[in-house]
C-alpha cells in the first residue's frame, strides 16, 4: 500500500515541488495551505508523514505540531519540518514540539529521501 504524505505549506510553488518529488517516491499526496487546514485534514485521515512548513498564516507549523501531538488520534504521523529558519533555537523548538526530522529549504529529492530514510519511511 502506498504511504501518504500531507504537504503543508502556504506556497503553492513549494507544494508543487514537494508533490512532484514525493509522487516519484511513490507517496500519495494531500496538500494543506496552513496549519488549520492541515489539522482539519488530520482529524479526518491521519497521513503517514507530514511535511510541514514553519511560517504560515492562520496557524503556523509549530502551533499545528503542538495541536497534533496533543491530540488523541488513532496514530501519530511522522513530522518533518521544512523551513528556511536554520538557527538552533528554531530547530530545538521544533524537536521539543514533537518533530521527527528537519529539512532546510530549498530542498531536493536527495535531501527528502535521506531524511525519510532516517525516520524509517523508506
Amino acid at each position: 500500500m502506498m504511504k501518504s504524505c500531507l504537504v503543508v505549506d502556504d506556497s503553492k510553488v513549494i507544494r508543487k515541488v514537494a508533490r512532484r518529488i514525493l509522487e516519484e517516491m511513490q507517496f500519495e499526496i494531500e496538500e494543506a495551505v496552513d496549519g488549520q487546514d492541515a489539522w482539519q485534514q488530520c482529524q479526518k485521515k491521519v497521513p503517514d508523514v507530514v511535511l510541514l512548513d514553519w511560517n504560515m498564516p492562520v496557524m503556523n507549523g509549530l502551533d499545528f505540531l503542538r495541536t497534533l501531538r496533543g491530540a488523541s488520534l488513532d496514530r501519530q504521523p511522522v513530522v518533518v519540518f521544512c523551513t528556511t529558519e536554520n538557527d538552533m533555537s528554531h530547530i530545538r523548538a521544533a524537536i521539543e514540539a514533537g518533530a521527527n526530522e528537519y529539512i532546510m529549504k530549498p530542498f531536493d529529492r536527495e535531501i527528502i529521501e535521506a531524511k525519510f530514510a532516517q525516520v524509517g519511511l523508506i
